[in-house]
């Protein structure tokens, strides 16, 4: 553990994650968002500058797993029923966006001075926008789930499918003798058709057996595994066949979407997602060329003005096109203006066919930075227009369909009369149980529940619970502690909290926490049996109904006392007369 190469590795990981997390403080601080805030460290770090850390190119190996990670929770969120439901949004407003920004910037590009297959290697990457910048930034300003929010996503998915083309389109102008060796490009489309479709059957027929099996087993470490498996894996059939490994991926997250097992792969992997992501922006920064930078930069800046510019006017026309308000088709341009990620992958590969030399590569890749740092401010520029219909027929920036109204944890008896008779009312449910066989009977009568331990707070935001009114712990047992409700009401605000408590001993307990309801889960049964039993005796209504309303002051009075004094033997004196068992835990 003392050699040479273990030390230099842990150093750089010191430096590059004490950079990172300085700089990100920072730029969050000051409201310009973490992507900015990575790519300056990487800059700071890099050779370029203080040379603290060196060989950014084999780093990158590692963090384009960030990009792969990415589109596999992308694909997550897409079932093929969503899917489907977007196609209009994803393959129209998609492919316009794609095409018509590629070729106005590779205009603007040749306006500047290179050669017409330069200006298509660096036009075409320019027109896509940064899903990962975007996205997060959607997500915390509770945008993502909005009709503004779902067009823009629908946008930046098509984005990022269509890297597949843009790298054939790249490598088939490629003037690198090494590149006339691989496939044309109408076999490369049947490879990933193929692998597309090996990846569906693999998904059905190999991945939810497997999650079925460790669901049983019940070890979360498991889960974590198999998930990073499933991504690295589909990620390394793609690869193995030269395609692309982060559309591997968003196959492999579609077809789970809609699988039980969705948001507890999504709350294991977003950690790695948000790690390797990080650094991945921090390799785009080492690798910034800062010296050629420097020798133009009037250039730098001229041409991210113009990117913005372009990008912002296009998707402004391609918006009122599509039957936007002016005010949302303006809102979607700003937003979508900057360069994305890809950028630097699709300008490596041009760099490798020699169709740009690597100045040019450094100096675009500093023009997307300059683009990304001023998302911050024009997504704040963006929320004036919140208020307004942006898409045809009246819809309005609400609440989409998907948005889960109410959370249910704990799918067994008490759960399922909970669930369905808020269903009666049309309330959108969530429902989270970790019991693999009720799972599966709840899919055979058409109820749709997410497998999980719903008393995890990341679990509970991948469901949607920063966006819920309604969040109810239905589960069997004495389970529910007071810190934990106290955690998920600080983590989640805005939603009302209802729990099921066990017995009394399990109310009084609860009861001094945040929850806005504490049920005890045989009360109304008993009483209801209590009434008929009465009844069955001959007891007049009035007289019945007269011990219900008895026993229930009683019993309010009692518990009062006892959740004040935090011990389930207080009030004995007080009712050991009348009712002898009446401090029973019960």
């Amino acid at each position: 553990m003392h050699g040479t190469g273990e030390f230099s590795l842990l150093r750089d990981g010191a430096v590059l994650l004490g950079m990172g997390l300085a700089f990100v403080l920072l730029f969050r601080r000051l409201g310009l968002g973490a992507t900015l805030g990575y790519l300056v460290a990487g800059a700071v770090v890099g050779p370029h500058v203080l040379g603290l850390v060196g060989d950014a190119e084999s780093k990158m190996g590692i963090a384009e797993l960030g990009i792969t990670l990415l589109l596999f929770i992308v694909g997550l969120e897409l079932n093929p029923s969503r899917l489907w439901r977007m196609k209009q949004e994803i393959f129209g407003v998609g492919l316009v966006q794609v095409a018509l920004c590629g070729l106005a910037i590779t205009g603007v590009v040749l306006l500047a001075g290179f050669s017409p297959a330069a200006a298509l290697a660096l036009g075409l990457p320019l027109g896509l926008s940064s899903t990962a910048q975007v996205l997060p930034m959607l997500q915390s300003s509770g945008r993502m789930r909005t009709a503004f929010g779902e067009r823009t996503f629908a946008i930046l998915l098509f984005q990022d499918l269509s890297i597949v083309p843009l790298i054939t389109i790249i490598a088939a102008m490629s003037r690198n003798p090494a590149d006339a060796h691989g496939p044309p490009g109408w076999l490369l489309a049947l490879e990933t058709v193929g692998a597309v479709v090996g990846l569906v059957l693999a998904g059905r027929f190999l991945l939810r057996p497997l999650f079925r099996l460790i669901g049983n087993l019940g070890e979360r470490e498991m889960f974590v595994f198999a998930g990073l498996f499933t991504v690295i894996a589909s990620a390394a059939v793609m690869e193995l066949l030269g395609l692309s490994t982060a559309l591997g991926a968003f196959i492999a997250g579609v077809m789970l979407a809609d699988s039980p097992y969705r948001h507890e792969l999504e709350a294991d992997v977003e950690p790695f997602r948000s790690i390797l992501l990080g650094l991945f922006f921090l390799a785009i920064g080492m690798m910034l060329d800062l010296n050629a930078i420097a020798e133009r930069p009037l250039f730098v800046a001229g041409m991210a003005a113009a990117l913005i510019a372009t990008k912002a006017l296009v998707i402004f026309l391609i918006g009122l096109a599509f039957r936007m308000t002016w005010r949302g088709a303006l809102a979607l341009g700003l937003l979508l203006s900057q360069g994305g990620e890809f950028g630097f992958v699709l300008f490596a590969q041009a760099q490798s066919g020699l169709l740009i030399e690597p100045q040019a590569a450094s100096l675009f890749g500093a023009i997307i930075t300059l683009s990304m740092a001023t998302t911050p401010f024009l997504m704040s520029a963006t929320r004036r227009f919140r208020a307004e219909p942006i898409v045809k027929g009246g819809e309005r920036d609400g609440p989409t369909a998907d948005g889960a109204n109410a959370i249910i944890v704990g799918y067994g008896r008490f759960g399922q009369t909970v669930g369905q008779m808020l269903l009666t009312q049309d309330i959108p449910v969530t429902l989270i149980d970790r019991d693999i066989e009720m799972i599966d009977i709840a899919g055979e009568f058409g109820a749709k529940v997410y497998y999980g331990d719903g008393t995890r707070l990341d679990l509970l935001r991948q469901a949607g619970a920063a966006d819920a009114e309604l969040i109810l712990f239905c589960i069997d047992g004495d389970q529910i502690e007071p810190e934990m409700v106290e955690g998920v009401h600080e983590a989640f605000p805005n939603a009302a909290i209802y729990v099921r408590a066990y017995d009394r001993r399990a109310l009084i307990k609860l009861k001094k926490g945040p929850a806005d309801y504490v049920v005890r889960e045989v009360l109304e049964s008993a009483v209801k049996m209590a009434r008929l039993a009465m009844r069955g005796l001959g007891i007049a209504p009035a007289d019945i109904d007269r011990a219900e309303e008895m026993y229930r002051a009683r019993d309010k009075e009692r518990l009062r006392i006892q959740v004040e004094a935090g011990d389930i033997r207080a009030a004995r004196a007080e009712t050991a007369e009348r009712f002898p068992w009446g401090n029973d835990p019960r």
